[in-house]
């Protein structure tokens, strides 16, 4: 790999880890302020919201400019969200703000992969990526777990800081710094030889003018990765793995209570336990696959989603984890390829960080949706065994269908089939 990546990979490792451990700690927050538990389950579609809402504008405007300076800017407004959240804010407000930071970043992120680096190292980097972000995804939400804990909160509650009140606002706090840390290595991240893409420009339109002529553009951009015959397969993949495994987190922890009477703190660890089988999944996945062979992947999804309802019968602590470690590490071993395959089709179709945008549009759509629509169902009364039991089937039939699509595919459009494929298989082609 080129020297560049292990510092994407750095500035990855710790914005990522302040993302989730931000998340418990918000959890607590809300928790501790008596707030009811719907509002702890629409955390994650808050979170999505700006992915939606600015998926036009973030794309074009990571291809517009070094992706270093965007990464930079991004992870400046995750800080405010904190911010907003230590001085008294609500939540989920706050919350947003965080998410905002993140929709910005994400086509920066993936987009300046395919930038840096061939077809044949995309898996592989797409598989070190993931790897790295679930680590940091367990020891996000371990770090968010342990500073709201008593140990650590104490020690943090007696530094007497002006504004902090209780353990969520210390470990706010303390999150800041970690934000700023992945900043730093934001600045050292190399520009790369690949074209800038300007904004439109028309005098005549002015600001306004020149903004909603983006949406246009993302239109086209989305209709021609759903149009493509490879790229509809590997889009819709991870459009459900990421809907399910973005409201998966919250679930774990609702399911840890009323299954095994954990509070956050200790929940935070299972979701954790899920990551470590993700980590694993994803390298695996590096190492074992190719991009031309990541349709082979469908049917592990099927796998996914029976196992996620079998959930519902686990109630001892050494059968959960090693549970949901398999479950975990059939989804990193799931995602990776698609992720990968959906990048090379992406770049090929339009601009890096508008094909990013397109798929995190998608992605956070479906967060969005499931999000809110658990949100609703915990306030009208479904219990955690409901929503994972719902989970599982959608994951599982969704993904047969999938996998009927893709042989839909192979009949009717072969030859145009084995020509993507083949695009895939060298470099030069990229």
């Amino acid at each position: 790999m080129k020297r560049g990546f292990y510092t994407i990979m750095s500035a990855q490792f710790f914005s990522s880890l302040a993302d989730n451990a931000l998340f418990v700690t918000a959890v607590e927050l809300l928790r501790t302020g008596g707030a009811p538990e719907w509002q702890s389950a629409a955390l994650v579609p808050m979170f999505a919201l700006f992915y939606v809402v600015l998926a036009p504008f973030v794309g074009a405007f990571a291809d517009a400019l070094p992706k270093g300076r965007v990464m930079f800017i991004s992870n400046a407004i995750k800080v405010v969200g904190c911010l907003l959240m230590l001085f008294g804010h609500h939540p989920l407000l706050a919350y947003a703000v965080v998410g905002l930071g993140a929709a910005a970043y994400s086509p920066a992120k993936y987009g300046i992969l395919t930038e840096l680096l061939p077809p044949s190292q995309l898996v592989k980097a797409n598989g070190w990526i993931e790897g790295l972000t679930i680590t940091s995804i367990i020891l996000g939400v371990l770090l968010g777990g342990q500073l709201v804990g008593p140990v650590i909160s104490g020690h943090l509650l007696a530094l007497n800081l002006p504004g902090v009140d209780n353990a969520a606002e210390a470990a706010i706090g303390v999150l800041v710094f970690v934000y700023a840390l992945a900043a730093a290595f934001n600045l050292r991240i190399p520009r790369t030889t690949a074209p800038l893409v300007p904004l439109r420009q028309d005098p005549t339109q002015g600001l306004f003018g020149n903004t909603l002529a983006l949406l246009p553009d993302f239109r086209d951009c989305n209709r021609r990765l759903w149009r493509d015959k490879l790229g509809q397969i590997s889009l819709s993949t991870t459009t459900l793995f990421w809907g399910v495994s973005g409201n998966l987190r919250y679930i774990v922890l609702a399911w840890a209570a009323v299954a095994l009477g954990y509070g956050t703190s200790e929940a935070s660890a299972l979701v954790g336990v899920v990551a470590i089988g993700t980590a694993v999944g994803a390298v695996m996945a590096s190492m074992r696959m190719r991009l031309q062979h990541a349709t082979r992947v469908i049917p592990m999804g099927i796998a996914m989603g029976l196992l996620v309802i079998c959930m519902n019968f686990i109630s001892n602590l050494w059968v959960a984890v090693p549970f949901l470690i398999v479950l975990g590490g059939l989804g990193g071993f799931l995602v990776v390829p698609m992720n990968a395959l959906l990048q090379h089709r992406g770049h090929n179709l339009m601009g890096a960080g508008r094909s990013i945008a397109v798929q995190n549009f998608n992605e956070q759509a479906c967060i969005l949706g499931l999000g809110a629509l658990y949100a609703l169902s915990t306030l009208w009364g479904l219990s955690a065994y409901g929503a994972i039991t719902g989970f599982g089937v959608i994951v599982a039939f969704t993904m047969w269908l999938i996998g009927r699509w893709y042989r839909h595919n192979c009949r009717k459009h072969g030859g145009e089939v084995r020509r993507l494929l083949s695009i895939a298989r060298y470099d030069h082609h990229h």
